[in-house]
């Protein structure tokens, strides 16, 4: 039976089947454009840290904020003391572009994540051409050799890299390429489902290895405190940030949440 992701994954290696771009002038360009602002280092502070998405829709729920603002609801998250800006880039399922990711990084001084389903080399180039200074590798949707691969361009071109894992097997999988930034996402990627014991579960087994971010499914300041509490770093919010009418105090909130431990 083909999933969310399936289909989602069928779509981008279509279009990456059709690019015939050529990859040494690709990589010339990506190697020249701005240097990344460390989005990685922003992580590594005392305290838990948010990671404030630009949402527009999703798969499962459709329109969340498709009218929104990316420069200011960024300016929000920047006041409210995110650490990072995520930014969906695809948009047939997330309603979001590569303009949306240029808007926030022109329009705030935090570190930006290009969320988007990495499937070719292709789409690190394009991510730090456009500004990005971080990629999103679903461990999922990579066989180990991309995985790698996808990994080391990204380091070569001194871009962080968030992997994105579900399970153990994953995990392990992530450590194997050297990743030293670890995502778990909380959403089951195959059927959009939240499972809020996952990154529980999966907080022992990081342990302070890595950098790492509970991703997807966090409904409010409590569940950003149990997974400070499970020894997460940071938080990857998006839906309840987006469809608030105050998402700086939303994130101001979360990255208190230390204080009352």
């Amino acid at each position: 039976m083909e999933t969310y992701l399936d289909r989602i994954l069928d779509r981008h290696r279509a279009e990456a089947d059709k690019d015939n771009r050529i990859f040494s002038e690709l990589f010339e360009r990506a190697a020249r454009s701005p240097l990344p602002r460390g989005f990685l280092k922003s992580l590594q502070t005392d305290g838990l840290s948010v990671i404030a998405e630009v949402k527009r829709k999703s798969p499962s729920k459709g329109s969340l904020a498709i009218d929104l603002d990316p420069s200011e609801l960024a300016k929000k998250y920047e006041i409210g003391g995110a650490a990072c800006v995520s930014v969906l880039t695809d948009t047939e399922s997330f309603g979001g572009s590569p303009r949306d990711l240029q808007t926030v990084r022109e329009s705030v001084a935090l570190p930006v994540l290009r969320k988007d389903f990495t499937v070719h080399e292709f789409d690190i180039l394009d991510a730090r051409i456009m500004g990005a200074d971080a990629v999103l590798l679903i461990a999922a949707a990579l066989v180990d050799e991309e995985l790698k691969r996808f990994h080391d361009l990204a380091k070569e071109l001194e871009l962080d890299v968030l992997v994105e894992v579900h399970d153990e097997i994953e995990l392990e999988r992530a450590l194997s390429v050297g990743s030293d930034l670890v995502g778990v996402n909380q959403r089951d990627l195959f059927t959009f489902e939240v499972d809020h014991e996952r990154a529980l579960r999966m907080g022992d087994l990081i342990a302070g290895s890595v950098t790492s971010v509970a991703e997807s499914g966090v409904r409010d300041v409590a569940d950003a405190a149990t997974l400070a509490q499970a020894g997460f770093d940071a938080v990857l919010v998006g839906e309840i940030l987006v469809t608030s009418e105050a998402p700086d105090v939303l994130v101001r909130a979360m990255t208190e949440v230390d204080l009352c431990l």
